[in-house]
């Protein structure tokens, strides 16, 4: 048991969770490796949501409000990690949630998709009909009805060739993604670069705000975000992190 009084308490519960959805099977071992390399990145911007990763939480909050037809992706780090919370987001922004995985078997499909319906789950897409452009292998699986018909998806912890191939489609990507230098990060419409356990109840929040908000109103709060701006303002705050590491030893 993990006392609340740990000052790694929050980072420590994020690793049981992901090792107990190893045990699952609804994560795989390499989701092991990807949620290390993240932490490895939330120490660098500081354990917190930057102002600029506020500000792309709430333009991502708008862009779902006004999508025509938002997906919501979820792969196995999500589902272990935040599961409840993209539950409430896809209810919010009227998005169904689409398991898809980048180290897919169909035996973990259904265990995702059995996680997130015991967790009140009700919009899933489910089908695996229809292929993404350019990609090889299983990756490139998902719903007619969901991620190929999209026209904005949210993608936590995706894998990057993925997002581009999802961008050369011609649909908004929002990406999760600690690192600001990835190719996810570099590609995606509108990247945060938070760590998910923050984003995705930030992006909620946000939404439940804007959604009374007319349409015009809306377009306001995307209107001249820059995604090239928001990676820049990341790997500042980064840059004077470490700065004050080393002021600090």
């Amino acid at each position: 048991m993990i006392p609340k009084s740990h000052p790694r308490y929050e980072s420590l519960m994020a690793r049981e969770l992901i090792v107990e959805g190893v045990r699952k099977g609804i994560t795989s071992t390499q989701g092991l490796i990807a949620q290390g390399r993240g932490e490895a990145f939330d120490y660098l911007i500081g354990e917190k949501t930057t102002e600029s990763a506020l500000r792309a939480e709430k333009v991502a909050a708008a862009k779902l409000l006004l999508a025509k037809k938002p997906v919501i992706s979820v792969n196995g780090n999500a589902a272990a990690l935040v599961g409840f919370e993209l539950i409430r987001l896809s209810e919010l922004v009227n998005a169904p949630l689409e398991v898809n995985l980048f180290h897919r078997t169909e035996e973990r499909v259904n265990k995702i998709m059995g996680h997130l319906r015991s967790l009140g789950a009700k919009n899933l897409v489910t089908k695996n009909d229809a292929l993404i452009p350019g990609l090889e292998h299983d990756r490139a699986k998902v719903d007619r009805d969901g991620i190929f018909a999209a026209d904005v998806v949210l993608v936590p912890l995706e894998d990057g060739d993925r997002c581009k191939a999802l961008v050369g489609m011609g649909k908004t990507v929002i990406a999760i993604d600690l690192n600001p230098l990835s190719r996810t990060a570099q590609c995606a419409t509108i990247t945060i670069v938070d760590n998910i356990i923050r984003a995705v109840p930030n992006i909620s929040k946000f939404a439940e705000e804007l959604k009374e908000l007319e349409q015009e109103q809306l377009k306001d709060i995307v209107m001249g975000y820059d995604n090239k701006q928001t990676l820049s303002l990341a790997i500042e705050e980064i840059n004077k992190n470490l700065i004050s590491f080393i002021g600090r030893s």
